[in-house]
């Protein structure tokens, strides 16, 4: 077994570190509601982050009982919840129709923000799945069709040999969503923000559904 490096993993923050990190905003602590601000929190991190800023971490539970995570692009929100696209016979994708329970993860690390949803999960209408499929490059949607997700390949070749197989299926031709590909929409039980304070004093605020409105509430960090 190869040594531990201590110095691959970073050193805890110093007082000099914190007071150079500056004032953290503090005006999103009065919002009433949370999908507004959540956009409004994603929109600055579109301007601040390298790439992906709709990127998020997607955990589910298998039958066992066992947890799995994964990263996925968030592609759809409105008052009803979040909304991701996979291939429903993968094991994300039975996972979700075993359990149909999700938690959700952003974490902007240029804005030093994480945002967290839990909540129910249920598969979007077939028009939603239709439409979102229809914008997505065609290379993509062959992709689709060419991928057994989850299930073992042989080699890159051989999962190449199955993409050609799919462009030829498809020349000349549009090519259709997979039954078996769709969205799932997370309707969130709460949501929590999360943002980095100096010296570990971090704000946090979790809003959850009640009566047709939000209940917010101030957590320790």
């Amino acid at each position: 077994m190869a040594p531990y490096d201590k110095n691959v993993i970073p050193a805890t923050p110093s007082r000099a570190d914190y007071l150079a990190g500056g004032d953290r905003p503090l005006g999103w602590l009065e919002a009433d509601e949370p999908i507004s601000l959540f956009q409004k929190w994603l929109a600055k991190a579109a301007e601040t982050e390298p790439n992906d800023p709709n990127a998020m971490s997607v955990a589910t539970v298998d039958a066992q009982g066992m947890p799995d995570v994964r990263i996925l692009l968030l592609k759809g929100l409105d008052a009803r919840g979040f909304v991701f696209y996979t291939n429903s016979e993968s094991a994300k994708g039975e996972q979700l129709r075993g359990q149909a329970k999700a938690a959700l993860c952003f974490h902007w690390k240029s804005q030093k923000r994480q945002v967290r949803v839990r909540g129910s999960v249920s598969p979007v209408t077939a028009a939603e799945s239709d439409a979102y499929f229809a914008e997505r490059a065609r290379e993509s949607r062959i992709g689709a069709w060419a991928s057994d997700q989850s299930r073992p390949v042989a080699d890159r070749e051989a999962m190449l040999s199955k993409v050609k197989e799919m462009e030829d299926r498809f020349e000349g031709q549009d090519v259709p969503r997979p039954d078996h590909w769709y969205g799932w929409r997370v309707a969130p039980q709460s949501i929590e923000f999360w943002q980095d304070g100096a010296f570990r004093v971090h704000d946090r605020i979790v809003f959850t559904p009640t009566n047709g409105g939000w209940t917010k509430q101030r957590l320790f960090p």
